[in-house]
């Protein structure tokens, strides 16, 4: 049974699309069709599987509740909402429209969450569409996809002959744009005005998406936040992965029945090893994730960072930038996922030298050099910060730029509140501004000591400034600095806070000490 959504009044609303016909709400100004599925159920056989078109569905389909959400462990930092069911049938996306006709088909904006490609959902309270669809009359649809283990572990590196696909989350993603080529003029959308955008993980598959040839003309804008676009590996450290996963599981990877085992886990046990592989494999490899998307050669050709650095990419217009204080999050929660003391650094270095033989890697003491004012204790946070985010954003800005359009931006702005407790503008705290949902309710001690107002404004500025360039506009706002797009030259910056500025080349001094070259492992 799917969690039901919040009260309030609401009207019927119909819409009758290639899919099937969807019976959702209207209320608050705006129309909501929740939980149609866009794909075939990847549990049971299709587990480990390629996601497979859902079947027109047949008379019609109440769209008023959330679907299930993919099989993780219950994580305070994502909070996923009241009465969440999880089922790893869990392929399906809301539709949220504006409650009013248009002359014309409506820009869509496509949501792809994030979660470290492990936790999360569309469904989250957080990603509430009410606002950001009444300010920026768009259609907006957000997705679900395959987390963790169910979605990005790449067993058929490890078993090549039995019968498991490679890539699935990025599959489910690239399945759930056709949905929305094939059925979103139904909603009221233009499938030839669809921006994808995407924060953390989400932001991940949205610039892996700009180096996947087949998602050519599944959309036409992008706009990647926090991406951790180099966090992509090729297929040996994928089997060790799937390897090291399925002795977890109390399994032998050579054992001639593996795959049968394999198939018949509980969800929960998968989620369970999967957990331990996701805190084991950044432990003992600093710089590294568990769970990513897979360069195997085929869907996902090379690794994005590189393509995108190299200006051959999908050439459509990008929006792209990072927080300022990206890593404080991870500190502050104590994950393993980013390196940040001193010896897991130096260990950090000494493994993507060996990982790169024949790249002229920056050393350690060129690199710390970009950080010679900051406190001691406070080096590691921004080596974390730009190894994971920051430098990936500037390589592909500068590449893709050659290409495209692009707009590069970074989110400064902090409440007083987590000023005060050491997290200033970290991971994700950009994403309250964009989609208007402020506080998560009553307790929420964000704004506890003042702040709410200046952060209406920068709400409303980013709403307006994200929802322009989805129409096809240039990225400004009203009352705020135009938004120059970023080049080689000028390498403009937008700098969001209290009062928004453009800096020209503003990160200087990372490029320096960093270097032009896409640092990544393979």
């Amino acid at each position: 049974m799917s969690h039901s959504t919040p009260p309030f009044a609401s009207v019927p609303c119909i819409a009758s699309a290639p899919a099937g016909t969807f019976r959702g709400v209207a209320a608050a100004g705006v129309r909501v069709w929740r939980g149609i599925p866009y794909a075939e159920s990847t549990g049971g056989e299709g587990r480990w599987r390629a996601a497979q078109p859902a079947r027109v569905a047949d008379g019609e389909v109440d769209a008023t509740a959330y679907g299930p959400v993919c099989p993780q462990p219950i994580n305070p930092a994502v909070p996923l909402g009241e009465h969440t069911e999880m089922d790893e049938d869990c392929l399906s996306l809301t539709v949220w429209a504006p409650d009013t006709d248009a002359d014309a088909p409506r820009p869509v904006m496509v949501w792809i969450h994030g979660g470290a490609y492990t936790f999360g959902s569309s469904s989250q309270p957080l990603y509430d569409g009410v606002s950001l669809v009444s300010h920026g009359d768009v259609v907006l649809v957000t997705i679900n996809y395959r987390l963790a283990a169910f979605g990005f572990l790449d067993l058929a590196a490890l078993l090549p002959d039995a019968g498991f696909d490679r890539n699935l989350a990025l599959g489910d993603v690239l399945l759930a744009l056709r949905w929305v080529q094939e059925n979103v003029r139904a909603f009221g959308g233009d499938p030839e005005r669809v921006t994808v955008f995407g924060e953390s993980a989400g932001g991940g598959l949205v610039t892996t998406l700009l180096a996947t040839p087949s998602a050519a003309g599944l959309f036409h804008r992008a706009i990647a936040q926090s991406s951790p676009a180099s966090s992509v590996y090729g297929s040996d450290r994928a089997r060790d992965v799937a390897a090291r996963f399925v002795r977890e599981l109390g399994l032998d990877p050579h054992a001639a029945d593996v795959a049968e085992r394999l198939r018949a886990a509980s969800a929960d046990d998968l989620v369970t090893a999967g957990m331990k592989v996701y805190a084991d494999v950044p432990d003992a490899d600093p710089g590294t994730l568990a769970f990513a998307p897979v360069i195997d050669g085929e869907l996902l050709p090379e690794a994005p960072a590189l393509v995108l650095r190299e200006g051959r990419g999908l050439a459509v217009p990008l929006m792209i930038g990072t927080n300022k204080d990206e890593a404080s999050l991870f500190r502050f929660m104590k994950s393993p996922l980013i390196p940040i003391t001193d010896d897991r650094i130096a260990q950090m270095f000494t493994d993507m030298a060996g990982d790169n033989p024949a790249l002229d890697l920056p050393s350690e003491e060129q690199v710390r050099a970009a950080y010679a004012h900051a406190r001691s204790r406070e080096v590691g946070l921004g080596i974390a910060r730009d190894i994971g985010f920051r430098m990936p954003t500037l390589w592909i800005a500068e590449g893709h730029s050659a290409v495209a359009d692009v707009w590069l931006y970074r989110f400064d702005h902090a409440a007083p509140f987590l000023r005060l407790i050491g997290l200033g503008a970290t991971h994700a705290t950009e994403l309250p501004y964009l989609w208007g949902n402020l506080t998560s309710g009553p307790k929420d001690p964000t704004f506890r000591f003042g702040g709410r107002r200046a952060a209406e404004a920068i709400s409303q500025r980013m709403q307006e400034r994200w929802t322009a360039f989805a129409h096809g506009r240039t990225p400004d706002a009203t009352g705020a600095p135009e938004w120059e797009s970023y080049d080689t030259t000028s390498r403009a910056t937008l700098v969001i806070d209290r009062q928004d500025t453009v800096m020209p080349d503003l990160d200087a001094s990372l490029r320096s000490a960093w270097g032009d070259e896409v640092l990544t492992f393979r």
